[in-house]
């Protein structure tokens, strides 16, 4: 069976919003870190101790899971409708050809991995 690799780019408040929608159509892995980046938003200006200073890099969530091939409509809906703010900046989701997975403790392979 095909598995595809979904990367989801949210903003860091939307996190558990995300998680939940995901967990809501039985999505029970992913794996969450702290990235920082930048778009069409281009930074933003932040205010310390009186100073104004110009971030470059905006803080944000990048979501890492696997998902079989024919769940990866419903997955990308439930991030999409659980991230979306309507505002710049909302993030992004990307979905690539997983070749192959193996659950380290099992030696499982393929969708019995995930």
């Amino acid at each position: 069976m095909l598995m595809k690799y979904v990367i989801a780019i949210v903003k860091p408040h939307k996190l558990e919003d995300v998680r939940t929608a995901l967990t809501n159509i039985s999505i029970e892995g992913m794996t969450v870190s702290d990235v920082k980046g930048f778009g069409r938003q281009k930074g933003h200006s932040e205010v310390y101790r009186g100073a104004e200073y110009k971030v470059d890099f905006v803080p944000k969530v990048k979501i890492e899971l696997a998902v079989e091939a024919s769940r990866v409509a419903a997955v990308v809906e439930a991030i999409r409708n659980s991230a979306r703010t309507d505002r710049i900046g909302d993030g992004k989701i990307f979905v690539l050809d997983l070749g192959e997975a193996m659950r380290v403790r099992t030696g499982e392979t393929g969708v019995a991995a995930l």
